[in-house]
């Protein structure tokens, strides 16, 4: 976004409608995304710890598989879904993979548990290293969602072995 500015182009009080992404005009007066434009080059594109749109992408799916879960009743008048732009298709993957299966009905086995504990645990300990040379503002907040969501894992996986 930094080159397109420094070419010319004019940063705009208007926000993408398809993705979020702070929209720019050139000097012709076209309008410019650059998220939805140039995302698909990105190598980073769907990791939400480097990407600010990847982040966004995946708390919108989090917002809409939360309202999913809300009793019938409780539910606002259904509106028709609204499509994702492709770019988005990445972080929302990876939300529901992350969301897995429900939980088995029985618990689970130790071996289970003390696998899952030393990923969280290296996972954790990656954020944090990560964290303290960040410059990013924006990368430094998704480490410490990222270290308090391993955190509350951790959390959870040690009241199921007691």
């Amino acid at each position: 976004m930094g080159d397109y500015l420094l070419r010319g182009y004019r940063m705009l009080g208007e926000t993408c409608t398809d993705c979020g992404t702070i929209l720019l005009q050139d000097k012709q007066r076209k309008i410019y995304c650059v998220a939805c434009q140039e995302l698909d080059s990105d190598v980073d594109k769907d990791n939400p710890a480097l990407n600010a749109q990847a982040a966004l992408s995946q708390a919108r799916e989090h917002q809409l598989a939360s309202a999913s879960e809300l009793p019938v009743g409780s539910r606002p008048a259904s509106q028709p879904p609204v499509p994702r732009p492709e770019h988005c298709e990445g972080a929302a993957a990876g939300l529901k993979a992350a969301q897995g299966p429900p939980p088995p009905a029985v618990p689970p086995n130790a071996d289970v548990l003390a696998c899952t504990q030393e990923a969280l645990l290296q996972k954790l300990t990656w954020a944090s290293a990560e964290l303290g040379p960040s410059t990013s503002l924006e990368t430094s907040i998704q480490l410490c969602s990222l270290i308090r969501a391993c955190a509350e894992a951790l959390r959870s996986l040690r009241q199921l072995q007691h």
